[in-house]
């Protein structure tokens, strides 16, 4: 069986684990829509967000009410 494939999607994974247990959820869930080049991070789901705003970096913030329930990664490979 090939695992080159697995061993460097293992690697990937290693390399963001610290990044992702700092957020300030427990839970999310994360899709990709290749086509598109964008990421979606959802804190909630359903998100049902009420408001959002867009960052200068190219990332769209999604709140309802306060609460942070979402981010969305424009352009996402390029990051």
């Amino acid at each position: 069986m090939a695992t080159t494939g697995i061993d460097k999607t293992l690697e990937e994974v290693q390399a963001i684990v610290s990044h992702l247990i700092k957020l300030p959820e427990t839970r999310m869930w994360i899709d990709y829509d290749k086509e598109a080049d964008v990421l979606y991070i959802s804190f909630k789901r359903p998100q049902r967000a009420t408001d959002s705003e867009m960052l200068e970096s190219g990332m769209l913030l999604r709140y309802k009410g306060d609460e942070l329930v979402g981010i969305t990664v424009l352009e996402a490979s390029k990051r």
